[in-house]
């Protein structure tokens, strides 16, 4: 097990995320042509302009009694419960062209995952409730200092929901990862439900960081700088698949997810486009040998209104649900809903962040935030996905 260096300050983690080199960013080249997000493009990367369903993506729909011109045309809002697909390799998100237009996003709501103290009754050992950190506002603009940090959005049968995520590193693709690291909650209900539909990636979300009334009157490539990426394929663990629930439920442990996505419009890579993307470590050191964990994400739940990254620093203790389950990391931090699957980040060697965690349960009261711990089980999940996708 190799050691991590100690997280010194929030700062000292800000300067790992900076992005460095921007292959196609906002103001870099090729940004011009890149069509704004919200904008009619094609459902294949690269087609010339079609929009026709990708062949794969249409068997699988009628595979599971789907009709994809009726998908697409609003039969994706039926939530019946004998028909919406639930296991691991039912996974359908065909793209809507201009779905997630800005006021769209702006007003999606964060899937909350808080806690009582009833809830955390007959829990392991723990360490002692840590004090709050009060989130702060990420430097503007956010592609030059968490380009890698982006909101999650997706269709639920409650509406349209909000969360957060991070550009990973794929070992299968190098220099050209289209994979996105966030909780299991953001991507499906767990054993009550099935997979969230219309699923999509949008780094450096707000770029400029405006306000709600700014944001009516944005230019799409502000509030979306590098675009929406839709998701074509969702993984996370057995565990959360059977035994998530509404406030986390003992599929918590496991609350992690890897998405594949792909550009709404263009061909570029995710990774290409934004410049940057972090390594996932799943060996990191026991919790109590790290000195300091930074938290990124876009909290919705009061009182922020999901429009600003924020960010949290401070050293893990340990969070146990039950005997039975995995220890998880907890850090001190305000932030709300809608930071979910936000990731957690420590220093790695020469000074890399590298990713360790993702938001996933907090209390009612918002003082603090957990994290599942990645081990084996999540480096399976990401492996597979990474392999699924091999030169691709």
């Amino acid at each position: 097990m190799r050691p991590v260096r100690p997280l010194l300050a929030a700062t000292g983690l800000l300067a790992a995320l900076t992005l460095t080199a921007t292959a196609c960013g906002p103001d870099g080249d090729g940004a011009a042509a890149r069509p704004a997000a919200g904008s009619s493009a094609p459902s294949r990367a690269g087609s010339g302009g079609s929009a026709e369903m990708p062949a794969d993506l249409a068997d699988a729909l009628e595979k599971h009694g789907v009709d994809p011109d009726r998908w697409r045309k609003g039969e994706w809002k039926n939530w019946d419960q004998d028909t919406w697909l639930r296991g691991a390799k039912d996974f359908v998100n065909p793209v809507i062209e201009g779905l997630w237009k800005p006021g769209r996003m702006s007003s999606a709501e964060d899937p909350a995952r808080t806690m009582s103290a009833g809830d955390l009754a007959g829990q392991g050992v723990s360490d002692p409730e840590p004090a709050p950190v009060r989130a702060r506002p990420e430097k503007l603009p956010y592609h030059e200092h968490a380009a890698p940090v982006g909101k999650v959005f997706f269709d639920s049968p409650e509406g349209s929901m909000v969360c957060s995520g991070t550009v990973v590193q794929d070992p299968e693709n190098p220099g050209r990862s289209n994979l996105v690291w966030t909780a299991g909650h953001c991507v499906h209900a767990g054993a009550e439900g099935g997979w969230y539909r219309n699923i999509v990636f949008v780094p450096s979300y707000n770029d400029q960081g405006r306000s709600a009334a700014e944001m009516a009157k944005a230019q799409p490539r502000e509030i979306a700088p590098y675009g929406t990426y839709w998701a074509d394929w969702a993984a996370t663990s057995g565990e959360w698949l059977s035994g998530g629930g509404a406030t986390g439920g003992a599929g918590a442990p496991y609350d992690y997810a890897v998405l594949h996505v792909k550009p709404e419009s263009g061909t570029k890579s995710l990774e290409e486009t934004v410049g940057n993307a972090l390594a996932v470590d799943f060996d990191a050191p026991e919790i109590t040998r790290i000195a300091g964990m930074g938290a990124w994400g876009y909290p919705a739940g009061a009182p922020y209104d999901g429009l600003l990254m924020h960010t949290c620093a401070d050293r893990p203790g340990r969070l146990s649900l039950g005997p039975a389950t995995p220890t998880m990391y907890r850090i001190g931090c305000t932030m709300t809903g809608g930071s979910s699957g936000g990731g957690w980040f420590v220093e790695g060697e020469g000074g890399k962040a590298v990713l360790v965690s993702n938001t996933s349960i907090g209390p009612v009261t918002a003082g603090w935030l957990a994290g599942p711990r990645l081990g084996r089980d999540a480096q399976a999940v990401f492996t597979t996905m990474s392999e699924k996708f091999a030169d691709r």
